[in-house]
This record gives structure tokens, sequence and C-alpha cells, in this order.
């Protein structure tokens, strides 16, 4: 049965590169616990699917008792796309709730230079309600550790910052509401590999306003590069938002309010 032999690869055949690295997510940045009420958000791709199976299993297999709950949020996708995500689903044997917005037609009315960016935050606000309707304390997001690293670079090379994509996050306009990524330790490539091994196929982005041309892409095709000549450039990018030297940066924003070195220096 494929639903079996998807479970059994995740726990066996990827121990080492999705198990182990979801499960240490999990445990050091404390991101499950007891009673908690999780909404695992399901855009239909590789990521989140895999995500949700990683979820049912350290339900399952794990010693912390809490509730999960499967939400697609709809965001105008093509009946053909829908039907796939529903499909997957079902074979997969993840029960979802499937809300519908009108994401993709606003996005089509608006005067954007980031619809990508502009889609997410409107996705995440439509998923913090449906959460909430749920009853949950959390929603899940599949975001993964090559995520984590295009942001980082992303912010440096076009905004000029240093930013990253973080495990967790409290929500500002739902209290009690928190945003968890439990695959930020595991790799795409990993992901990859697992939706090959197990002949699986899901759909890619299905927004209209998609740009193929997009930062993150030229980004991403930057760190293969890179990678070429250095085989330590995603962990020294990832670990490089840790490792940040308060004394040797010019400036810094601390809650909103800004730090120069300068300042310091002249007292």
């Amino acid at each position: 049965m494929k639903q079996e032999q998807v479970e059994r690869s995740i726990i066996k055949t990827y121990r080492k590169d999705i198990w182990r690295k979801f499960t240490k997510a999990v445990t050091i940045y404390d991101l499950i616990q007891d009673n908690d009420k999780i909404a695992v958000c399901i855009s239909g791709g590789k990521d989140s699917f895999l995500l949700a199976k990683c979820m049912q299993e350290i339900k399952k297999h794990g010693k912390i008792k809490f509730d999960l709950e499967f939400i697609v949020m709809d965001p105008g996708y093509s009946k053909e796309n829908l039907d796939k995500v529903k499909k997957n689903a079902e074979l997969l044997g993840i029960p979802i709730h499937v809300y519908e917005s009108t994401i993709f037609e606003s996005l089509k009315s608006m005067d954007v230079k980031s619809p990508c960016y502009m889609c997410a935050r409107m996705r995440r606000g439509h998923l913090y309600r449906f959460a909430s309707d749920l009853g949950c304390n959390k929603i899940a997001l599949g975001h993964h550790y090559n995520d984590v690293i295009e942001t980082i670079m992303l912010g440096i090379l076009y905004n000029g910052e240093i930013v990253s994509m973080l495990p967790k996050i409290k929500s500002k306009n739902f209290p009690g509401m928190e945003l968890i990524r439990p695959l930020y330790l595991v790799r795409e490539s990993a992901i990859i590999n697992w939706l090959k091994y197990n002949e699986l196929e899901f759909i890619n982005c299905a927004c209209p306003l998609k740009k193929e041309d997009s930062k993150r892409a030229e980004v991403k095709e930057l760190i293969k590069k890179l990678r070429e000549t250095n085989k330590f450039v995603e962990y020294n990018i990832f670990k490089s938002v840790e490792n940040i030297n308060i004394n040797q940066v010019m400036g810094y924003i601390d809650n909103d309010k800004r730090y120069n070195y300068y300042d310091d220096y002249k007292e």
C-alpha cells in the first residue's frame, strides 16, 4: 500500500536525512508541546505533504501528546490542481480541511512589485484564521533548510539587511497563536530524493503571477554555483545568523530601535 510505503521510507530509508533532521528541529527548537493542537498547512507541494506525514509519524511514535488538523487553503487553484491535492491527500492518508479564498484574483487586481511576497502574507493571514476556527494554537509550515539560507542571502543581496527565516515565531495579530517550521533542518535535496523514491507527483507553485526569473531562483542558482567550490557554503550561510558579533557590525536593530557602533565609539 502506497501510504505504508511512504511512511516506512520516512522512518527507515530516509531516517538520517529526513526523520532525524525533523525530530532534531522539533527537539532543539522546542516546536511541539503536550496538549498542542497544530494546524499543518498543505499547499499541495512536496514540502508540505512531507511535513504532514512527518507530523503524523511523530504523533504516532513520539512521546508528546498533541492533536493535528490538516488545512488546505485554496487561493484559487484550477480544478485540475485542486483535484490533484485532494487525490494525494487521500493516497497518503491525510484527512484535510479545504478552505476557499480569492487570493489569486485579488493579486491580479493589485499593482505589486513582489506578488510572491504579498501572496505569502495573504495566505498566512487566512491560515491563522482557519487554524483559530479549528481551535489550534499553532500552524506548521513546510519551509526547509534551503528556504532558510536562501532567505538570508535574499536579505543581504537585495534588501541590504541580515534577516533569517526563524524556526518559530509568535503571531502579532492572533494572540496565543504560534508559527512553527519543523522541516527547518531538512535539506531540499533529501525531500526530492524521497519524492522520487516513492514515485509521488505533487503540484508546483500554481500561482498565475509567478515569475520564473524570481530573485529566489537567482539566489538558489548562485548558492548552487558556490557549492561547486565550497561544499560547506550552505552550512556557513545557515550558521552566519547564529554567529553575529555585535562588536564587529556597523549597526543593528533591536525592537524597532536602531543602534550604530559609532554611538558607543564616541563615548
